[in-house]
């Protein structure tokens, strides 16, 4: 029996996709044309061709924040994902400890990223804040503002307390998800808790991993509200960040020619580090 082919549920998509060009792909095109022109005001643009790109692509300004980015995701994903997984797997698995213990690790992900930086700026202050009080007071001499080992510390901290907990709950799910006669199998077998974390709960645990690299790698290097709250790029520039950079670039210099192509090679970098992250882990998922 020949099978009928229905394509009416397209039109069901339809509004979807009409959304999606508006918001999405209408000012893609937008950037795009701005890349490759120039304007001197009066809505009249002048065609510049590659020309920012190749000013971008030959500017330490954008190297030194891109440099800054690389590190600051790594340092990011080197403690939240090991943290995360001894979080999860340290979390109640029955009785009422599990309902408590969800509702903390949720509470830091409902809070807004702006009010994350207000937060984090008015606790390191020295004059009022709880923590930079507290250090003052045991004589360290603690001044996220002036110091960059200070500034980084601080800027790292707040985002392991704001998304570790991303990390925590996907752990968790894929650990809850886990039938007991693995674990009972194990039991029988003697395994040590090593043994049952490496071949029972990690390779269960591998495709909820992925999607928590890929979530905190891609927001960790697209972070900006949080850095711009606290520290403003500073002091110097030693927390400016590519997002950063691209907003003074925009909104600061008014220079909407080198931001777009900037913006345009942000996309694209962080498109293809997903892409080579999303690649080697799947393929080692099917390895194994």
């Amino acid at each position: 029996m020949e099978k009928t082919w229905n394509n009416k549920a397209w039109f069901m998509v339809l509004p979807v996709l009409i959304l999606v060009a508006f918001s999405a792909v209408i000012p893609l095109m937008t950037v795009v044309n701005y890349s490759v022109q120039d304007t001197f005001g009066n809505n009249e643009f002048f065609w510049a061709g590659t020309d920012w790109f190749t000013d971008v692509l030959h500017s330490d300004r954008f190297w030194d924040a891109l440099t800054r980015n690389l590190i600051f995701s790594g340092i990011i994903l080197a403690i939240e994902i090991p943290l995360g997984i001894l979080i999860a797997l340290n979390m109640p698995k029955k009785g009422l400890g599990v309902p408590v213990c969800l509702v903390l690790m949720s509470l830091p992900l409902l809070i807004p990223w702006n009010v994350v930086g207000t937060i984090w700026q008015v606790f390191g202050r020295v004059d009022i804040g709880l923590l930079g009080y507290t250090l003052a007071a045991l004589g360290i001499n603690y001044n996220y503002v002036n110091n960059v080992f200070d500034a980084w510390v601080t800027l790292i901290v707040m985002d392991i307390w704001h998304w570790t907990s991303l990390v925590v709950l996907l752990c968790y799910a894929g650990l809850v998800s886990i039938p007991d006669a693995y674990y009972q199998a194990a039991k029988i077998d003697g395994a040590s808790r090593w043994s049952v974390f490496r071949y029972i709960q990690l390779p269960k645990m591998k495709r909820v991993l992925l999607i928590a690299f890929l979530l905190r790698f891609m927001d960790s290097f697209m972070i900006y509200t949080e850095p711009f709250v606290v520290t403003g790029g500073g002091p110097g520039n030693a927390t400016t960040f590519l997002s950063i950079d691209l907003v003074k670039t925009a909104i600061g210099q008014f220079d909407l020619g080198p931001a777009a192509a900037l913006s345009l090679i942000y996309f694209l970098i962080i498109l293809l580090l997903s892409w080579i992250f999303y690649t080697v882990m799947t393929n080692s998922d099917a390895q194994s």
